[in-house]
């Protein structure tokens, strides 16, 4: 479920930098990551497993989910409140979705079978820095992830008659939460690769915990009918915020009756985003490392 790292990408990133060694100019650490940007997008849509389970994964649950409940009607807040579409209530949670499983279930399994096959190990051989591998990752993240949510759009407004945001407010909310959600994810990913002992663990590892943060954060099911301690559980992780800012943005103002506090918290969305993205940094900063602990 993870996108490979394509077979000469090691050999040309050395070769660029070894060429501007022999001229005299070392190659800034931005533009070595922006040069592994398209080896990795590359990488990552040559691998049907990846393209599969976390670039089309939202689009085909949407459809699922639109066709299997349409037929009981609009979801509402309360009986005298505006309604929306099945499909509609469901979209934020798919496009909150989309970003871990672009971020997170990609990076950590993509990163830990680096490290099982010798990638990683034959890349700490050449003057690539850390950094500029970080850039690539996180760029290849971005780029998938910004293609993924134009798709899941796409599909919304096209084949489902889902209605889309018309206020530039509503949409400048989107931007932000995507941006600082895809941001994390993309370095949480990073982070949760120290864990799986080997590439071929890696998705036993990843996938579960993946999965679980879907149903517990209001991606599946409706949060508010959640328990409310399975709530609390779910308010410590980013996926819940990811959400709940997608709602803010997608749904009616009077949905945030349903939010756990009653209210969108956008504040605590760009906190809690913010924590975790440090959280990730400094994780991804102490634990990575170019060959196996156990090599």
């Amino acid at each position: 479920m993870t996108a490979q790292t394509t077979p000469d990408a090691p050999t040309r990133t050395a070769h660029v930098t070894t060429r501007r060694a022999r001229t005299g100019r070392r190659p800034g650490l931005v533009r070595v990551g922006a040069t592994r940007i398209g080896y990795e997008v590359k990488g990552y849509f040559r691998s049907p497993d990846a393209v599969f389970f976390t670039f089309l994964f939202p689009v085909i649950m949407l459809g699922i989910f639109t066709a299997a409940f349409s037929a009981a009607g609009d979801i509402q807040p309360g009986p005298d409140a505006e309604g929306v579409s099945v499909g509609a209530y469901y979209l934020p949670g798919m496009l909150a979705a989309g970003l871990l499983l672009s971020g997170v279930q990609n990076l950590a399994v993509d990163i830990a079978t680096e490290k099982s096959d010798g990638t990683l190990k034959r890349l700490g051989g050449t003057p690539l820095s850390p950094v500029s591998y970080f850039l690539g990752k996180i760029g290849q993240v971005f780029v998938t992830g910004v293609l993924q949510a134009a798709l899941l759009l796409f599909v919304a407004a096209t084949l489902f008659g889902i209605a889309l945001p018309t206020t530039a407010e509503a949409w400048m909310t989107f931007s932000w939460v995507f941006v600082l959600g895809i941001t994390t994810s993309a370095l949480l990913g990073i982070a949760l690769s120290a864990v799986p002992r080997s590439g071929k663990s890696a998705t036993a590892v990843v996938i579960p915990i993946v999965l679980v943060l879907q149903f517990i954060s209001g991606v599946y099911l409706q949060f508010s009918a959640l328990p409310e301690w399975m709530q609390n559980i779910a308010s410590v992780f980013p996926l819940k915020w990811m959400a709940q800012g997608m709602r803010a943005a997608f749904l009616p103002d009077d949905f945030k009756m349903l939010e756990q506090n009653q209210e969108w918290d956008l504040g605590w969305v760009a906190i809690m985003l913010v924590a975790w993205l440090i959280v990730g940094l400094v994780v991804s900063r102490l634990t990575f490392r170019w060959i196996r602990r156990d090599a």
